[in-house]
């Protein structure tokens, strides 16, 4: 063989070789352009997730907080009616103090059964507190 038909043989195997690496690299640059964008489409799902999650934990945290305040408000408008209900009472008691023919202990006894009273010593009328006070003295002695 002649030098020029060696020399044009490494010639055409150097081009056929840098086109098969000129291929492959654009090979893997489509490979690598793919999985950026499955990469990009991935990170859109995760951010949409995660706004997702972000207004469910708000919404959660909305509901928790109504529900404080409105248990705030059932505790105070529960505070305010145990407090009506003591005044009632007393109102009853005042009228049982000054009414001669009414006995004190019963209305109070009354007042308590019909309303639901579990005041135990606090209910007691002073007569009550007297007489119970003077039978465990009587008993001890």
């Amino acid at each position: 063989m002649s030098t020029g038909a060696i020399i044009a043989i490494v010639v055409v195997a150097l081009i056929v070789l840098a086109v098969l690496l000129m291929l492959g690299s654009r090979s893997r640059q489509k490979r690598l352009d793919t999985r950026r964008d499955e990469a990009r489409g991935i990170r859109r799902e995760a951010e949409v997730t995660r706004a997702q999650a972000d207004q469910t934990r708000a919404e959660a945290e909305e509901r928790a907080a109504r529900a404080r305040r409105e248990e705030a408000a059932a505790r105070e408008q529960a505070a305010t009616a145990e407090e009506r209900a003591g005044e009632a009472r007393e109102r009853h008691m005042d009228a049982a103090r000054t009414d001669p023919d009414v006995d004190e202990d019963e209305v109070a006894a009354r007042f308590d059964s019909e309303n639901g009273s579990d005041r135990g010593d606090e209910s007691r009328t002073g007569r009550e507190r007297d007489q119970s006070q003077g039978r465990a003295g009587r008993n001890r002695g």
